[in-house]
This record gives C-alpha cells, sequence and structure tokens, in this order.
C-alpha cells in the first residue's frame, strides 16, 4: 500500500516539476517581459 502511495506522490512532483519548469524556465527571475504577451 506504501509504495502505491509513493508512487502516486513521486508522479504528483513530477507533474509540478514539468508544469513550472515549462512556465519559468526561459524567463529571467520567472516573470514575463513585456513583449511575452503575443501578437494580437
Amino acid at each position: 500500500m506504501w509504495l502505491l502511495v509513493l508512487e502516486a506522490l513521486a508522479a504528483l512532483a513530477m507533474l509540478v516539476f514539468m508544469v513550472w519548469w515549462t512556465m519559468f524556465s526561459g524567463r529571467r527571475k520567472g516573470e514575463r517581459r513585456s513583449g511575452d504577451e503575443g501578437d494580437r
């Protein structure tokens, strides 16, 4: 049972890390630059 809980927590941690990485990997200090809003 504990093995399943640990595996689920590891999968959740990996998911959170991947979301964080894709959101903030290319940004200085984790904030959006003024030109990052896209073409409208």
